[in-house]
């Protein structure tokens, strides 16, 4: 086992398909130790990057390194980078074992690595059985098996927990997070923001082909927003729009429900001294930390604007 790190580095990416422009101009760095979640909505180009990242769609513009070097370039590149992208990219005639050993020597690993990844991914019982007999979820365990055979340094991964019931999903959970804490890099697109919130050290939003948020997620969330139960929720969110600019950029106020608002960028005390002077009542004030689905909708319906970059 090398103590090699290998950080993602995508830098100024584009892709044009035709007169479709699939990703623009996107930079992000994904470092080893951590599990970064690759978000999005449908169609926003997650697949076509992490495709540019392998090599197996080239870009328009702009490159992508792992550890420094492209993919093509890496030197027995199974054994840096393990790649999950389809979950029926085994043949249905192949057995779980000839699938895994026809991987292994095209990768040049050695055997026993097909009984280990069959142990670790919980397929031992199975490994006799066609694939086309196989559940989504278990096929999703045999492509990640057939992505660790060359116990790579970094595993990119495309909607790993498909078809995977819960305990499935916790099983993974486990498994990424002991990868990570290897020094391994962990790259997962995923549309479960709940297991992403559970999983992720950062996350790398993009829409529409554009970087919105890149960074530690529980930072990009910003600070906790204000609850305010009120009766009179429509003065009071007229009450709060800004007298100017500065304030507008930050400030975000949206209606839970009928007496209810959430606002973002305003501390309650402000909150409470505007309700008073304008005379509105206030039967409740408090403040929630943001999920990450709450963040994800914040970030991928908000208009676009330069993209929040958070340090580590």
């Amino acid at each position: 086992m090398t103590d090699k790190r290998l950080p993602i580095e995508v830098f100024r990416l584009t892709k044009r398909f035709g007169a479709v422009t699939a990703v623009r101009d996107i930079s992000f760095t994904v470092e080893p130790g951590r599990v970064t979640g690759f978000l999005g909505p449908n169609g926003a180009g997650k697949t076509t990057t992490l495709r540019m990242i392998t090599g197996l769609v080239a870009p328009t513009s702009g490159h992508a390194t792992i550890g420094g070097q492209p993919y093509a370039r890496l030197h027995r590149p199974s054994s840096s980078v393990g790649a999950l992208f389809d979950a029926t990219a085994a043949h249905p005639g192949h057995t779980a074992r000839d699938h895994l050993r026809v991987y292994a020597a095209l990768g040049g690993h050695p055997v026993r690595r097909v009984t280990e990844m069959l142990d670790r991914l919980g397929l031992t019982a199975v490994a006799d059985r066609r694939v086309g007999g196989f559940s989504t979820g278990m096929r999703q365990r045999l492509n990640l098996a057939t992505a660790l055979l060359g116990d790579p340094r970094v595993l990119l991964l495309d909607e790993p927990s498909n078809g995977l019931d819960p305990e499935g999903m916790a099983w993974l959970r486990s498994l990424l997070r002991a990868l990570a804490e290897d020094g391994r890099t962990v790259l997962v697109s995923s549309h479960v923001l709940s297991e992403v919130q559970q999983l992720a050290d950062d996350v790398v939003v993009i829409r529409d082909g554009e970087l919105v948020a890149a960074g530690p997620w529980s930072r990009l969330a910003g600070p906790p927003a204000a609850l305010v139960r009120t009766p009179d929720a429509a003065a009071l969110a007229a009450a709060l729009q800004p007298a100017g600019p500065d304030r507008a950029s930050a400030l975000q106020v949206t209606a839970v429900d009928a007496d209810r608002l959430r606002v973002y960028g305003m501390p309650t005390p402000e909150i409470a001294a505007i309700a008073a002077t304008h005379g509105l009542r206030i039967h409740e004030l408090g403040t929630e930390t943001a999920g990450l689905e709450e963040l994800f909708l914040r970030l991928t319906s908000a208009p676009t604007t330069t993209p929040r970059q958070v340090d580590l």
